[in-house]
């Protein structure tokens, strides 16, 4: 059965930095892409990442410079580098698998991960 464990959330004080992992059932990444959303407290649900097999990325407008997504597949893990947190970055972070990266949205998403917390506040 596909997994998606999300963990690494936590309080990080605005222009800290944290890594976020999502943990994936073996082979995931030999196929499609990863994305990662974020859910802010009454927001609806963002694209923030995605990651291809090949290694292709992309990303959304309000995160580029600043956060990074990479994946180990020997550890069957997505990762989301995040620097220069601000408070608007606070969300509920979520990996899914993805038909591909062509775009960053969830209308291609099969599976979601939980969730893991993300707080910026001092």
């Amino acid at each position: 059965q596909l997994q998606l464990v999300e963990s690494g959330g936590g309080l990080v004080q605005p222009g800290g930095s944290l890594r976020i992992s999502c943990a994936v059932s073996p082979f995931t990444l030999n196929y499609g892409a990863i994305g990662w959303f974020r859910q802010a407290p009454g927001k609806e649900r963002e694209g923030v990442s995605c990651i291809m097999r090949d290694g292709f990325t992309k990303y959304a407008d309000s995160v580029k410079g600043r956060f990074t997504i990479s994946k180990d597949n020997a550890k069957n893990t997505v990762y989301l580098q995040m620097n220069s947190l601000k408070p608007g970055d606070t969300a509920v972070y979520y990996c899914a698998r993805k038909a591909s990266c062509e775009t960053i949205t969830s209308y291609d998403v099969n599976y979601w991960g939980r969730g893991t917390l993300v707080t910026v506040s001092s």
